[in-house]
């Protein structure tokens, strides 16, 4: 039996998401200048993307991507700036 190989939907598009990251961080940045903590931007940037998440994929799908953040982030994915 041959099976097919699927493409995981949230590693596809590459490019089109690098430029989505500019987007989202310009209005970061523009939040930031209008006095918005740091902190309650990327709380409501986490539950945008966590929203639109579920609606395009549902609850499990999204849940499952979820579940390797917490390797992802210790393993430094997210970090921009040397550690001490």
């Amino acid at each position: 039996m041959h099976m097919e190989t699927v493409s995981a939907p949230f590693e596809a598009d590459l490019d089109d998401k690098r430029a989505a990251l500019g987007y989202v961080s310009e209005a970061f940045a523009e939040g930031c200048l209008d006095g918005l903590d740091g902190d309650c931007m990327a709380q409501a940037a986490l539950f945008a993307a966590f929203q639109e998440l579920v609606t395009t994929y549902g609850e499990e799908a999204t849940a499952l991507y979820a579940e390797g953040f917490p390797d992802r982030i210790r393993g430094g994915a997210f970090t921009t700036s040397p550690q001490h």
